[in-house]
């Protein structure tokens, strides 16, 4: 399954809102934000790979000019 950035921040956001309802169990509340926090973790990874592709990108124009 590819990721999906976007959806992942949606995800995220609505696990906020459960969290702040203040309707979930204490042990719920840990398992949703364990939840966020690996969610937290891919978008990272994803920001960081499209970020060292940008600068390979800036180099090589760099490079040309």
């Amino acid at each position: 399954m590819e990721f999906d950035y976007e959806e992942t921040i949606v995800n995220i956001e609505e696990i906020i809102a459960e969290i702040e309802s203040g309707e979930l169990t204490l042990e719920e509340i840990f398992e949703k934000f364990s939840l966020a926090v690996e969610d937290l973790q891919k978008c990272e990874a994803f920001l960081t790979q499209g970020q060292q592709q940008m600068n390979l990108l800036i180099e090589t124009l760099e490079e040309d000019f």
